[in-house]
């Protein structure tokens, strides 16, 4: 995810973009750029790092111009250096983009330039666009990116300009949000509202497949067929600090709300349906190596931890290998046995975690090859890692993480389905089946979402309630820890996650009629193992009712008997058995999120933690 502002107009353009990046900054902040055009010339100033470095870098060496664009950036390929900041030119440096997304065909794109004679300076996929206008541009910039933009596959939001049509901004998107400004004779361009709203609170927001040309005359909307779109400007009524937060209360609530959007984008261009394979880039290690291994060992703190829970079940059921999961504050005390064979998977949102890099510094020591899942690009985890699945999340602002856990589950999916692959261990029409479900998954988040007012009310009647249990069976069970962690983090409820078959060993002894027991009961109908072990959990739920304790059940449409037994449930849609914990997650979430605002936390910044832990 990254933020991107562009201005045509009478201002002093510099100002103008460096004021909206400020406000994008939570969008990415690997490095920045600015272009702006001055009679005629082009002027590009970047720098890796946080936006304050291009504005040392304005200071030392300044610029001028009548119009421009800017990007601040959340690397996702490439390094996050200044040579593959946004902007990004062509051959001639006549032509510049900056863009949002993913250009999943951009190797066989940049292949093709190449031998076209094009020379490419960086390792992003964006400077693939540039080369591509440059190809069409005889004339028309809007109709060359048309052209351009014909070629590419994925999803993106881009803004070009360039010297040869001079005094336009072309914007145009599929998937991630452009909004269009419309000033007195002053127009603008963003990833969000904030970037734009000290300006203008008139604005257009482009659909899919539809483009913005912005000259000195206006703004003309079309598709990418060139026909005009009829188009109704909006008027904005958020406050600059509800906009950073793209009109939520909370960053944390934000979050929780581009899960969809996340999950979407960490299995972009590492599925294909017509094949049933999943494709693994940035790997060192290749299809023999992996089909050779013969154990797992999988390191990971808080969260990330729960998130390597789930990922020993898929990937023990899918791949049939053997998985040892391990906290990595523990892991390197206990002078730990490695065997031959060995595959690390070291799984952090920062990668930066000082317990996880010294376990994952630990197993390469003793001979194992490491896989880091990961959400930040030339992160320490990632630098040191024999391959990488990045987690498309974009930046979490909020402490608990929402987004990147669900995005790890995903890659851990994923990698759990290359693994099956390699060894054999799936028949390719049962992984394309398995690769089919999780295509359908953002869809299923979204219609969690309609669950918002229940969920809210449900608050009320446990938010003064001060202990949870949290239960859970199979690979139910690290769900319940982390609903319980998502609950104790934000809102200062004291929360214990169990397996529901444990509770005989000494969890019945705290339940009483003031107890809340959240027990997750979701089942596959079409799984016979999953239905033994939601009958199970069904005589967990009787076992709590009998001793007068309170229970919520999280359960899928099918599962009547919990339903019924239960005081409150939470449906969420059915999927195969090693997704749901992805769909169980999110009303989990959204329930820890309500209780902590009606006891007054501070949700995006509770009391004693931070985002990372760069120390032990």
């Amino acid at each position: 995810m990254c933020g991107i502002v562009g201005y045509l107009g009478q201002k002093a353009v510099v100002p103008v973009l460096v004021e909206g990046l400020k406000r994008l900054e939570y969008r990415g902040y690997d490095s920045a750029g600015i272009a702006v055009v001055n009679d005629g010339r082009l002027h590009v100033r970047r720098a890796s790092g946080k936006l304050r470095n291009l504005e040392e870098a304005l200071r030392h060496n300044p610029c001028e111009g009548s119009y421009g664009i800017g990007h601040t950036r959340w690397a996702t390929h490439g390094r996050p250096t200044e040579e593959n900041a946004h902007p990004h030119r062509d051959c001639r440096g006549e032509i510049v983009v900056v863009h949002n997304g993913i250009v999943e065909n951009y190797l066989s794109l940049k292949k093709t330039l190449i031998a076209e004679g094009h020379t490419f300076v960086t390792e992003t996929d964006t400077e693939v666009i540039a080369h591509l206008v440059e190809k069409h541009l005889n004339g028309s910039l809007e109709q060359a990116v048309r052209n351009a933009l014909a070629q590419i596959t994925g999803i993106y939001a881009v803004v070009i300009l360039s010297t040869k049509d001079p005094h336009k901004i072309v914007a145009a998107r599929i998937g991630p949000p452009i909004v269009v400004g419309l000033g007195e004779g002053e127009f603008f361009v963003a990833s969000d509202i904030p970037a734009i709203l000290a300006h203008t609170r008139d604005v257009v927001f482009l659909g899919d497949s539809e483009m913005a040309i912005l000259t000195s005359a206006g703004v003309q909307i079309t598709d990418f067929q060139g026909n005009a779109v009829p188009n109704k400007p909006q008027r904005i009524t958020w406050d600059p600090i509800m906009a950073e937060k793209g009109g939520f209360k909370h960053f944390m609530l934000k979050e929780i709300h581009e899960q969809p959007r996340a999950v979407r984008d960490t299995t972009l261009g590492r599925i294909s349906r017509d094949t049933g394979k999943v494709l693994l880039e940035e790997m060192k290690i290749s299809e023999e190596e992996f089909r050779k291994v013969e154990h797992i060992r999988i390191v990971a703190c808080g969260t990330s931890w729960h998130a390597a829970l789930t990922g020993k079940f898929m990937i023990e059921s899918l791949a049939r290998l053997p998985v040892e999961v391990d906290y990595g504050s523990e892991y390197r005390y206990r002078d730990p046995v490695v065997p031959p064979h060995t595959l690390a998977v070291v799984v952090t949102q920062s990668g930066e975690t000082a317990d996880t890099l010294a376990a994952q510094r630990e197993l390469k020591e003793k001979g194992a090859r490491n896989v880091a899942i990961c959400n930040v690009v030339g992160s320490m985890v990632t630098r040191e890692a024999d391959g990488v699945l990045y987690t498309h999340a974009g930046p979490e602002i909020g402490v608990a993480a929402t987004k990147s856990f669900t995005t790890q589950l995903t890659c851990l999916y994923l990698l759990a389905l290359y693994l099956a692959e390699a060894r054999q261990t799936l028949t390719q029409e049962q992984v394309r089946n398995y690769i089919e479900d999780l295509t359908r998954i953002p869809q299923k988040i979204e219609s969690i979402f309609g669950k918002i007012e229940y969920l809210e009310e449900l608050s009320k009647h446990f938010f003064r309630s001060s202990n949870f249990l949290y239960l859970g069976r199979g690979i139910h069970y690290p769900v319940a820890l982390e609903g319980a962690l998502k609950l104790k983090e934000i809102s200062y409820i004291h929360a214990e996650g169990y397996p529901s078959g444990e509770m005989k060993h000494g969890p019945n002894a705290l339940i009483d009629e003031t107890l809340p027991v959240v027990v997750i009961a979701t089942s596959n109908i079409n799984n016979p193992k999953s239905i033994q072990l939601y009958e199970k959990t069904l005589s967990n739920i009787k076992e709590v009712k009998a001793r007068d304790g309170i229970v919520i059940s999280l359960v899928t449409p099918f599962n009547k008997e919990a339903i019924e037994a239960s005081d409150y449930y939470i449906e969420v849609p059915p999927t195969n058995d090693f997704l749901l914990p992805i769909l169980e997650s999110v009303p989990l979430q959204l329930l820890s999120y309500y209780i902590a605002i009606r006891r007054g936390c501070d949700v995006d910044q509770p009391r004693n933690l931070a985002k990372s832990v760069t120390v032990e």
